[in-house]
Parts: C-alpha cells; sequence; structure tokens
C-alpha cells in the first residue's frame, strides 16, 4: 500500500479551482472521473510512448510535445522504454499535483491540471540510474519461486483543456515527465 500525504495548502486550493473550474467553465467537471480518465490516458500514453509509437499519440498529446518526446526517446536504452509503460493494474497512486485557470491575450480560456502517478514497474533497470525509486519485493506463486522485483516509478502529465467558447472540449497532455527516465 503507498500512503500519499498532500501538502494542506496546496489540497485546499486545488479544491478553490475545481470549484471555480465547475461554477464558471464545466458544471458537470468531477475530479474523480477526470482522474479516472487521466489514469486511462495516463496508462494508454505510456504504453504508446514505450513502444515508440508517436504518430499514435497525435490528438492525446500536444504536437510539439510529440517531437520533443521521441527525440528523447530515440536515445533511451530499450529496458528505460519498456520500463516508461504502466498498466492500469500497476498505477498505485495517483494525486493532483498543481490546478490552474489563465486566460491568454486573445482572450482564450485554459485549464490544466497536472496529475501525479505513482507505478510499479518489473523492468530491471540499473539500481543507480534511476534515482528516487523505491524498490519492492513482491512473491507471486509458491514458496518455491524467486520473489519478483518491482520498483516503484513516478510520472507527471499535465492535461489542458480549453475553454473557449465554440472550442472542442477535449483534453489534451502538455507536458509528460517520467522520473529521470525521460528528463
Amino acid at each position: 500500500m503507498v500512503v500519499g500525504i498532500p501538502n494542506p495548502f496546496i489540497w485546499f486550493r486545488t479544491r478553490i479551482y475545481f470549484f471555480l473550474i465547475r461554477t464558471y467553465f464545466d458544471k458537470e467537471f468531477n475530479i474523480e472521473d477526470f482522474t479516472d480518465g487521466a489514469k486511462q490516458a495516463f496508462s494508454h500514453v505510456s504504453r504508446l510512448l514505450s513502444q515508440c509509437r508517436f504518430e499514435a499519440l497525435e490528438g492525446l498529446v500536444a504536437k510539439d510535445l510529440i517531437g520533443k518526446l521521441q527525440e528523447k526517446c530515440s536515445h533511451l536504452a530499450l529496458s528505460h522504454q519498456r520500463a516508461l509503460s504502466a498498466e492500469s493494474d500497476e498505477i498505485m497512486y495517483t494525486t493532483t499535483g498543481d490546478v490552474s485557470i489563465y486566460y491568454d491575450d486573445d482572450g482564450r480560456k485554459f485549464v490544466s491540471i497536472l496529475m501525479k502517478f505513482w507505478y510499479l514497474s518489473s523492468v530491471r533497470l540499473p539500481d543507480e540510474t534511476v534515482e528516487g525509486a523505491r524498490v519492492f519485493q513482491v512473491s507471486i506463486g509458491g514458496d518455491g519461486e524467486r520473489p519478483e522485483t518491482k520498483r516503484l516509478l513516478t510520472a507527471n502529465y499535465e492535461f489542458q483543456r480549453e475553454f473557449t467558447q465554440g472550442v472542442t472540449p477535449d483534453w489534451i497532455i502538455t507536458r509528460i515527465e517520467h522520473s529521470k527516465l525521460l528528463d
């Protein structure tokens, strides 16, 4: 079990932003539903990243970010690429990192929500390459079998949506960070 204790100030501030989003932008907005959708998107996009399927990221990830990810992934070792992938059942903990509401110079309205994910990976990585990764021994199977080693890795994905009148109401990922894998 992974336990996270949020900063009370940040927790309170995000709740105010959620209230403002529901009041002024989207009356149907619900953080629980958003978090469920963010987990699904994280799992799907991380799998595509690990397979270097960058063309499949279009429409899910901001166009300028896809090129940057392609450049970063081209320099990764195969084990690091595989460690990017997080299946839904491997996500141990998810929390909101930051929420912002802003307007650009043209009067367009945007909401950004940074989500933090902690997920298990059984990919073998050298100990010195992934700072901050926790190592767990997980025993799967009978008593005579060797325990499987899993690492707890972290990732931050920022989701953005434009709330300007007449714009398609889609969330898009504008930032992707995987702990020491995609620096």
